[in-house]
């Protein structure tokens, strides 16, 4: 298999910045955000960024963490507002207009090998389009 692309790095500087620069931000998380517990510092992030403007909603993928509906409980205990947690089909549409998509924990949900290679070990999973260069189907 041969990998193609550009890598882009980034720190806690710069990505707190993009964050407050960006109009508009997608989170997508996952069993990652779930072990680490958090779900809390993440709340308390994006009340700062609503605060200061900003459009921010949840992109919950079926399949994220280790039983259905599992990041929406925790998201809910966290006190995240319901109205901004959506589902897959629901923000799938949303990438191409949202200037930031931040996976945290959640790297299966959004692997464009699931719908590009069929030899992939999680081949026909449904992904969040979160990559600027995916083609979607």
């Amino acid at each position: 298999m041969v990998f193609e692309g550009e890598v882009t790095q980034t720190n806690v500087d710069d990505t707190c910045k993009l964050l407050m620069e960006s109009e508009s931000v997608i989170i997508v998380p996952g069993y990652g955000l779930a072990v680490a517990k958090g779900q809390y510092p993440l709340k308390e992030m994006v009340d700062a960024l609503r605060q200061a403007g900003k459009k921010v909603r949840f992109a919950i993928h079926p399949v994220a963490g280790r039983m259905p509906g599992q990041l929406n409980v925790l998201l809910a205990e966290a006190g995240v507002p319901y109205d901004i947690v959506e589902e897959l089909e629901e923000i799938n549409d949303d990438f191409d207009e949202t200037d930031v998509a931040l996976v945290i924990g959640a790297n299966d949900t959004v692997n464009s090998a699931a719908e590009d290679d069929p030899n992939s070990e999680i081949a026909g999973m449904p992904v969040l389009h979160y990559f600027p260069i995916h083609s979607k189907p």
